[in-house]
């Protein structure tokens, strides 16, 4: 297992939903502090290639087309979820700083034109931080904050594709405890949940935290919950991390605890069949610690992109990047074996080279404005009237000592949970600088891939 791939220049974006249709992933929305969210735009979908890594970025209707379309596209949001279904994907919850919405969204990936079909049944309230899966034809949906009454949720209801009919599951066994930001992933028909924030009072938020680091899991033939006795690696209670299944097995990556103020890395897999939990330490230089980022998998390859890191913890990453690295010279024919007799450049000479590409050191640190792109903690539960605890506390003093400010990200890493030897002798041409000039030209054009920072186009 390795992580394999480390790009710059893809959207930033915190708190966004993203799925994968064959072998594109499509991301949805989120939060990028210094956007304006009070105000109700069409969504963005940014799209990833994962043939070549390369993004691109749909066309985003105006506004007066978003109005005149009867408001069929969801308005920008963050804390929604995105599920495939063949090849729609359906988008669901979420909030601005205005909202949140209940109503359901379809985006069609071989039209790329979005839906609003009418459900019926008991529809859930609208609400952020909250899970969704596909099991058996209909979308499962667990826990979250209700934002009309200010509380979190432990609810199930599932939405019955054919039909569109929203439905409420009366549940039985040990009770899921109320909670948001938490995780949710689909095994035959068992939906396994873990971690999460919630309260020791209950639904109602008291500013009495708790992360429970249970792994449960939800019967959707019995609608019955089960909490397995788990042994081995048990995660840290956290949440805002990510999950997904590859070959089976459930995999829990980063994630933050607010007790602790702790960012996590750290990479846990869990055997549903023993209920052991196992700390995975893969090869290779992990993605700083992180969360509200979107982790996608596809076959044995997982598509780590975006989130937020305290920025201290980036500024280090920066500042240790400074070894040399493979790049194609900007200009040439990257197939060209003639033209690309020097492509070993310093990170130096890549940022002067490249001032259309987002590279890491310019796109943290000096490209974006008076200051990097920092924020607070925009969901932490806060002291205002209203109690919601995704409203951003802003901040635009800017102090070098003030550690508690977070940076949104905009990087792609890619963990291959079964390298073939082909990918580890291009992981090593890369990383040991070694002069691809005289490699075939399509192990040349991988080798731009893998390192060459995204620019998103249009």
């Amino acid at each position: 297992m390795y992580w394999t791939i480390h790009l710059e220049g893809g959207p930033r974006r915190v708190n966004h939903a993203a799925a994968a249709v064959e072998d594109l992933i499509y991301s949805f929305g989120g939060y990028n502090t210094g956007e304006n969210y009070n105000e109700k735009r069409p969504i963005d979908v940014h799209v990833l290639n994962t043939g070549n890594l390369r993004w691109t970025r749909l066309p985003i209707p105006s506004y007066a087309e978003y109005q005149q379309d009867d408001k069929c596209i969801p308005f920008l949001r963050y804390g929604h979820t995105a599920v495939a279904y063949g090849n729609k994907i359906f988008v669901w919850g979420g909030r601005n700083e205005e909202s949140a919405c209940n109503q359901i969204f379809v985006f069609d990936t071989v039209t790329l034109t979005w839906s609003k079909p009418r459900a019926t049944g008991m529809v859930p309230v609208a609400r952020d931080g909250h899970t969704a899966c596909i099991i058996n034809h209909r979308m499962y949906v667990f826990g979250g904050f209700e934002e009309d009454i200010d509380r979190f949720s432990n609810d199930v209801y599932f939405l019955d594709i054919a039909e569109m009919k929203w439905h409420y599951v009366m549940t039985s066994g040990e009770v899921a405890k109320f909670r948001d930001f938490h995780s949710a992933s689909a095994i035959g028909s068992y939906m396994y949940v873990f971690g999460g924030r919630g309260d020791l009072n209950g639904p109602y938020g008291s500013h009495n935290e708790e992360y429970c680091s249970d792994i449960i899991y939800f019967d959707v033939e019995s609608n019955r919950w089960h909490k397995p006795v788990t042994t081995g690696d048990i995660p840290k209670g956290r949440r805002s991390h990510s999950s997904f299944i590859v070959n089976g097995m459930l995999y829990i990556f980063g994630g933050y605890n607010g007790l602790t103020e702790e960012h996590f890395n750290d990479l846990h897999c869990f055997n549903p069949r023993t209920c052991e939990w196992k700390q995975i330490q893969p090869h290779g230089k992990p993605p700083v610690r992180r969360r509200r980022q979107s982790c996608i998998p596809i076959n044995n390859k997982v598509y780590i992109f975006g989130g937020t890191s305290p920025w201290l913890e980036v500024l280090g990453e920066v500042h240790s990047n400074d070894s040399e690295v493979v790049q194609f010279v900007p200009g040439q024919n990257p197939f060209d074996l003639d033209a690309n007799q020097d492509n070993i450049n310093h990170n130096e000479n890549m940022e002067e080279e490249n001032d259309n590409d987002v590279n890491l050191v310019g796109d943290h640190i000096f490209h974006v404005g008076p200051n990097p792109i920092l924020h607070h903690d925009h969901d932490e539960q806060n002291q205002n009237d209203n109690g919601n605890p995704d409203d951003m506390e802003s901040d635009d003093e800017f102090s070098l000592e003030d550690s508690a400010k977070l940076m949104d990200l905009n990087d792609l890493h890619v963990l291959d949970l079964l390298p073939s030897l082909y990918t580890l002798c291009l992981k090593t041409v890369f990383e040991h600088t070694i002069d691809p000039s005289g490699l075939p030209e399509i192990i040349r054009k991988e080798l731009h891939y893998f390192t060459t920072p995204n620019t998103i186009t249009p």
